[in-house]
Protein backbone atom coordinates (compact mmCIF):
# COMPACT_ATOMS: atom_id res chain seq x y z
CA UNK A 1 0.00 0.00 0.00
CA UNK A 2 0.97 3.60 -0.83
CA UNK A 3 0.17 6.24 1.29
CA UNK A 4 -1.34 9.50 -0.58
CA UNK A 5 -2.39 12.91 0.78
CA UNK A 6 -5.23 14.62 -1.00
CA UNK A 7 -6.59 18.32 -1.12
CA UNK A 8 -9.92 18.74 -2.15
CA UNK A 9 -11.83 22.27 -2.74
CA UNK A 10 -15.23 23.87 -4.34
CA UNK A 11 -16.31 27.21 -4.56
CA UNK A 12 -19.38 26.96 -7.16
CA UNK A 13 -22.31 24.88 -7.24
CA UNK A 14 -23.08 22.46 -10.36
CA UNK A 15 -26.02 20.25 -10.91
CA UNK A 16 -27.99 21.69 -8.43
CA UNK A 17 -25.73 20.55 -6.04
CA UNK A 18 -24.02 23.11 -3.48
CA UNK A 19 -20.00 22.72 -2.89
CA UNK A 20 -20.56 20.86 0.07
CA UNK A 21 -22.98 18.29 -0.96
CA UNK A 22 -20.21 18.24 -4.15
CA UNK A 23 -17.16 17.48 -1.54
CA UNK A 24 -19.35 14.98 0.13
CA UNK A 25 -20.27 12.87 -2.61
CA UNK A 26 -16.87 13.17 -4.10
CA UNK A 27 -15.54 11.72 -1.07
CA UNK A 28 -17.74 8.69 -1.28
CA UNK A 29 -16.14 8.15 -4.91
CA UNK A 30 -12.66 8.83 -3.25
CA UNK A 31 -13.08 5.88 -0.79
CA UNK A 32 -13.53 3.62 -3.88
CA UNK A 33 -9.57 3.65 -4.54
CA UNK A 34 -8.19 5.36 -1.22
CA UNK A 35 -8.01 3.00 1.39
CA UNK A 36 -8.27 3.58 4.46
CA UNK A 37 -8.94 6.65 4.35
CA UNK A 38 -9.27 9.64 6.66
CA UNK A 39 -11.62 12.74 6.37
CA UNK A 40 -10.43 16.61 7.60
CA UNK A 41 -13.11 18.59 8.56
CA UNK A 42 -13.93 21.18 6.05
CA UNK A 43 -12.78 24.63 6.00
CA UNK A 44 -14.31 27.98 4.47
CA UNK A 45 -11.31 29.77 3.08
CA UNK A 46 -10.51 32.93 0.89
CA UNK A 47 -10.09 32.71 -2.29
CA UNK A 48 -6.11 32.55 -3.32
CA UNK A 49 -4.38 33.88 -6.36
CA UNK A 50 -7.51 35.28 -7.88
CA UNK A 51 -9.63 36.88 -5.00
CA UNK A 52 -12.63 37.86 -6.72
CA UNK A 53 -14.65 35.13 -6.55
CA UNK A 54 -16.49 33.21 -3.68
CA UNK A 55 -14.94 31.44 -1.22
CA UNK A 56 -13.86 28.00 -1.26
CA UNK A 57 -14.75 24.78 1.00
CA UNK A 58 -11.38 22.76 1.64
CA UNK A 59 -10.89 19.33 3.13
CA UNK A 60 -8.09 16.90 2.69
CA UNK A 61 -8.04 13.02 2.49
CA UNK A 62 -4.98 10.25 3.68
CA UNK A 63 -4.58 6.52 3.18
CA UNK A 64 -3.83 4.43 0.63
CA UNK A 65 -3.73 2.96 -2.76
CA UNK A 66 -2.77 -0.02 -3.99
CA UNK A 67 0.88 -0.61 -4.78
CA UNK A 68 0.46 -1.14 -8.50
CA UNK A 69 -1.35 2.71 -8.37
CA UNK A 70 1.51 4.78 -10.43
CA UNK A 71 0.93 8.72 -9.47
CA UNK A 72 -0.91 9.18 -13.51
CA UNK A 73 -3.76 6.30 -12.93
CA UNK A 74 -4.08 8.26 -9.54
CA UNK A 75 -4.29 11.89 -11.60
CA UNK A 76 -6.94 10.20 -14.41
CA UNK A 77 -8.99 8.32 -11.08
CA UNK A 78 -9.04 12.03 -9.25
CA UNK A 79 -9.80 14.14 -12.87
CA UNK A 80 -12.83 11.39 -13.49
CA UNK A 81 -14.24 12.63 -10.19
CA UNK A 82 -13.82 16.50 -10.89
CA UNK A 83 -15.23 15.83 -14.55
CA UNK A 84 -18.29 14.26 -12.99
CA UNK A 85 -18.55 17.07 -10.73
CA UNK A 86 -18.31 19.52 -13.59
CA UNK A 87 -14.88 20.34 -13.26
CA UNK A 88 -14.14 21.18 -17.50
CA UNK A 89 -10.34 22.69 -17.27
CA UNK A 90 -10.87 24.04 -20.87
CA UNK A 91 -13.52 26.32 -20.14
CA UNK A 92 -11.86 27.57 -16.11
CA UNK A 93 -9.96 31.11 -15.64
CA UNK A 94 -6.80 29.29 -13.75
CA UNK A 95 -6.81 29.50 -10.13
CA UNK A 96 -10.97 30.50 -10.92
CA UNK A 97 -14.53 29.62 -9.50
CA UNK A 98 -14.73 25.87 -9.65
CA UNK A 99 -16.68 22.87 -8.84
CA UNK A 100 -14.46 20.49 -7.59
CA UNK A 101 -10.79 20.76 -7.34
CA UNK A 102 -8.58 17.72 -6.45
CA UNK A 103 -4.92 17.77 -6.07
CA UNK A 104 -2.70 15.14 -4.93
CA UNK A 105 -0.36 16.78 -2.50
CA UNK A 106 1.98 13.66 -2.25
CA UNK A 107 2.28 10.10 -3.10
CA UNK A 108 4.71 7.94 -0.88
CA UNK A 109 7.83 9.38 -1.60
CA UNK A 110 6.84 10.09 -5.43
CA UNK A 111 8.98 12.67 -7.15
CA UNK A 112 7.23 13.64 -10.66
CA UNK A 113 7.94 16.44 -12.70
CA UNK A 114 6.26 17.07 -16.32
CA UNK A 115 3.75 19.15 -17.17
CA UNK A 116 0.65 17.51 -16.27
CA UNK A 117 1.40 16.48 -12.84
CA UNK A 118 4.20 17.46 -10.63
CA UNK A 119 4.52 15.85 -7.06
CA UNK A 120 4.92 16.27 -4.23
CA UNK A 121 2.33 19.20 -5.14
CA UNK A 122 4.90 22.00 -5.82
CA UNK A 123 2.54 24.74 -4.26
CA UNK A 124 1.32 22.86 -1.34
CA UNK A 125 3.20 24.28 1.48
CA UNK A 126 2.63 28.03 0.52
CA UNK A 127 -1.46 27.03 1.27
CA UNK A 128 -3.13 27.41 4.07
CA UNK A 129 -6.21 25.60 2.71
CA UNK A 130 -3.83 22.86 2.35
CA UNK A 131 -1.74 22.50 4.92
CA UNK A 132 -4.33 23.03 7.93
CA UNK A 133 -7.04 19.91 6.97
CA UNK A 134 -3.69 18.11 6.21
CA UNK A 135 -2.42 18.67 9.58
CA UNK A 136 -5.53 17.22 10.86
CA UNK A 137 -5.62 13.71 8.97
CA UNK A 138 -1.54 13.91 9.23
CA UNK A 139 -1.69 12.66 13.04
CA UNK A 140 0.04 10.41 14.77
CA UNK A 141 -1.00 7.54 12.29
CA UNK A 142 1.25 9.00 9.45
CA UNK A 143 4.52 9.31 9.00
CA UNK A 144 6.15 11.83 11.43
CA UNK A 145 8.57 13.11 9.08
CA UNK A 146 5.37 13.94 6.71
CA UNK A 147 3.70 15.49 9.38
CA UNK A 148 6.69 17.51 10.50
CA UNK A 149 7.19 19.09 7.31
CA UNK A 150 3.71 20.73 7.20
CA UNK A 151 3.68 21.40 10.64
CA UNK A 152 7.16 23.54 10.06
CA UNK A 153 5.34 24.92 7.44
CA UNK A 154 2.14 26.07 8.78
CA UNK A 155 4.54 28.70 10.87
CA UNK A 156 5.72 30.69 7.20
CA UNK A 157 1.69 31.31 5.96
CA UNK A 158 -0.71 33.22 6.67
CA UNK A 159 -3.47 31.75 8.15
CA UNK A 160 -6.51 34.54 8.11
CA UNK A 161 -9.30 33.94 6.05
CA UNK A 162 -9.46 30.29 6.76
CA UNK A 163 -11.81 28.74 8.74
CA UNK A 164 -13.33 25.54 10.41
CA UNK A 165 -16.74 24.94 9.04
CA UNK A 166 -18.14 21.63 10.00
CA UNK A 167 -16.79 17.88 10.43
CA UNK A 168 -16.67 14.83 7.83
CA UNK A 169 -19.18 13.54 9.62
CA UNK A 170 -21.31 16.34 9.86
CA UNK A 171 -20.70 16.80 5.95
CA UNK A 172 -22.13 13.44 5.41
CA UNK A 173 -25.05 13.68 7.49
CA UNK A 174 -26.29 16.37 5.50
CA UNK A 175 -26.37 13.41 2.88
CA UNK A 176 -28.99 12.19 4.99
CA UNK A 177 -31.05 14.59 6.20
Amino acid sequence: MRRVLLGMGSNRGFDGMTSLEILRKASACIQTFVKEPVFSSVFRTKAMYVENQDDFYNMAVSGYTDDDMSPFMLLDRVNEIESRFGRDRARELRNGPRSLDIDIEFMDGETVCTERLQLPHPRALERAFVIIPALEVLNESADAVIREKYSGALSGVQSQGIERLISFDELCRLGSA
